[in-house]
């Protein structure tokens, strides 16, 4: 089977990566040279663990291909994949044009039987705008009988996990409205779900929407959790145990009820916009969304508030290390990270900001510049601070050598983003400890 996969962000160079290593014949498609020709020497462009060697094994093996030009790939192909960006354009729409893009060259240059499948995270009804867009390219060229068909087959990756869970997938959600593609997409995934196999295929448009949903309902978990960790703080209860409490629910379970100082990434933030504005243009007003959207946004100034509550606001010259700048750990997506608004606000405030993260400092630097200074490890970051802020959970910041912290640190305070420490310990080694929801 020949597949094209057209986009090499994320979600494209994993799927292209991970279907050549189930044998496939992949080709990957996008629009940037520069991207491309690395990629043939094996310059991976995102952070992704185990995703290097995979990519570089199935190039060298003749599985895996690389190019900038679809049209003289098309033909040679089964089936191509719709995987480019579409992020929240400036109302929070879901920017489809790169989509656009793609699916007109498709309809300009196919002259064979071919089952085009949207992956990227789309409005729902897209895939069938794909279709009648490619029709009306084929009747223009006097093509109108060939037959092509489309499916949606939204993906589910974790940033930092996203090869172990596209090569063993909990499930693979595929929208098809003919036979032909439902026997193309079983063919596909037969080979990463041999024991047990887990393709729930549904129609187009609830294939669409369970993407959304999916990830809405994440992100409405973490923003319950915040406001229920915001909540205990005034009351005095410890979230963790409440956490505990909760998660032992088989109705509601321990996953994503972890407190912290808000969602990034590039899924949840735009995603709860896109579905909030595909409600808009039907009518329908999604007001929990609305509300998880609002505790988020609040929620990311949270570390920072503790901050300037703990030095009464007299914060201008001060010094303060940031342990993590990407929005989460394995990583080094920076969109929307809580700890870029956590260094913007310290810097409007002129204090001096000394941050370091395992992955992302280079993708960091393309947005904060030469404004902070970024250090080479995490007690280089701590060198004289005034606090110690913690964005991001990495796991090499969960067992530092707090002697050495002590020693080094100007003011020994403590902001934990993610509650990775014990406040007890931290007491002891004569740190204040500032925690989410403690």
């Amino acid at each position: 089977m020949k597949i094209a996969v057209v986009g090499t962000g994320y979600v494209g160079l994993v799927s292209g990566a991970c279907f050549a290593e189930m044998g496939l014949n992949v080709t990957c498609v996008d629009i940037d040279e520069a991207k491309i020709e690395g990629l043939k020497q094996g310059v991976i462009p995102i952070y992704e663990p185990g995703l290097k060697s995979i990519v570089i094994r199935n190039y060298d093996a003749g599985r895996l291909q690389f190019t900038t030009d679809l049209p003289s790939v098309l033909n040679d192909m089964e089936m191509v994949f719709i995987a480019v960006g579409t992020p929240s354009d400036e109302s929070g729409n879901a920017e489809m044009k790169y989509v656009w893009e793609v699916t007109d060259t498709i309809g300009n240059h196919i002259e064979k039987p071919l089952l085009i499948v949207t992956k990227s995270t789309v409005p729902v009804g897209t895939s069938h705008q794909i279709k009648e867009r490619v029709q009306q390219r084929l009747d223009q060229r006097g093509l109108g009988s060939l037959q092509f068909d489309v499916a949606s087959n939204p993906e589910f990756l974790k940033e930092g996990a996203a090869v172990d869970d596209f090569m063993s997938p909990d499930r693979v959600v595929v929208g098809v409205e003919s036979e032909r593609a439902r026997e193309l997409m079983t063919r596909l995934y037969r080979p990463f779900l041999l024991n047990n196999f887990r393709v729930i295929f549904m129609d187009i448009l609830s294939a669409e929407m369970t993407k959304y949903a999916s990830n809405a309902m994440l992100a409405t978990r973490i923003s319950f959790m915040n406001d229920i960790a915001n909540l205990c703080e005034r009351v005095g209860a410890d979230v963790n145990m409440v956490r505990r409490g909760i998660g032992s629910d088989s109705r509601i379970g321990k996953n994503f009820l972890y407190p912290g100082c808000g969602y990034g990434g590039s899924c949840f933030p735009k995603d709860v916009k896109a579905i909030i504005k595909v409600a808009e243009k039907v009518g329908y007003e999604m007001r929990v969304l609305k509300a998880v959207e609002q505790v988020n946004e609040n929620q990311k100034r949270v570390l920072f508030q503790k901050f300037m509550t703990f030095f009464n606001g007299d914060v201008a010259g001060k010094s303060v290390a940031v342990w993590g700048l990407s929005f989460k750990p394995e990583t080094d997506d920076v969109r929307d990270a809580p700890a870029l608004q956590l260094i913007r606000s310290l810097l409007e405030v002129k204090v001096n900001v000394r941050a370091y993260d395992p992955a992302a400092m280079d993708e960091a630097r393309k947005q904060l510049h030469d404004t902070i200074y970024y250090a080479k490890d995490i007690y280089d970051a701590a060198n004289n601070a005034d606090a110690l802020i913690v964005p991001t959970e990495w796991k090499e910041f969960r067992l530092p050598n707090w002697e050495i912290l002590k020693k080094i640190m100007r003011t020994h305070v403590i902001i934990d983003g993610r509650n990775i420490y014990n406040k007890e310990d931290l007491t002891a080694y004569g740190f204040e400890y500032r925690g989410i929801g403690l």
